[in-house]
């Protein structure tokens, strides 16, 4: 109901309605809408991280599964859940990714390039702050195509800008 309506035309009575429970329920397992959208945006994160995973374990190579992957992220910004909850909804009323889920996301492109760097593949750097600044640009790019109107021109023009931004990772041959 989120993803169509937005969280702040969504009323508690059209979630219970929807949801098959009452009022009581609804509070008792989440709290209020704000903790309701909270545990969305956590099951959506999860289902993410999941879809990036399967891109990295199922590409030809290391590289190009970090590529595929980092793409995949920026090209999730126009899926409807994640566009209006995700990067609308929850930036709105919670003030964004969790600390937990910027953690989460750090840690898991840190791997990526530190086994990328330990093949040679890329060049050396601390992988912790190379993953930072990497999943902050691509935080940042999903939430400027999210906004547009024009989202898929502002999507092809942040995978331009992501090619060449990762290209200069790439050890000189």
């Amino acid at each position: 109901m989120f993803t169509e309506r937005g969280y702040a035309d969504t009323s508690m009575d059209d979630l219970t309605a929807q949801a098959g429970l009452t009022r009581g329920a609804l509070y008792y397992h989440f709290g209020d809408k704000k903790g309701l959208l909270a545990a969305v945006v956590q099951q959506i994160d999860s289902e993410m991280d999941e879809r990036l995973e399967a891109i990295s374990t199922n590409a030809e190579d290391a590289w190009q599964g970090f590529r595929r992957r980092c793409q995949a992220y920026l090209e999730m910004a126009l899926e409807p859940d994640i566009q209006r909850i995700v990067l609308r909804d929850a930036r709105a009323v919670l003030g964004g990714a969790s600390p937990e889920a910027q953690r989460r996301c750090v840690e898991s492109m840190q791997q990526l390039i530190d086994d990328l760097m330990q093949r040679g593949i890329i060049a050396r750097a601390e992988p912790q702050i190379l993953a930072a600044l990497i999943y902050g640009s691509l935080a940042e790019a999903t939430l400027w195509i999210a906004a547009s109107d024009q989202g898929q021109t502002h999507l092809a023009d942040s995978l331009a800008a992501l090619d060449l931004m990762l290209r200069g990772l790439l050890v000189q041959r």
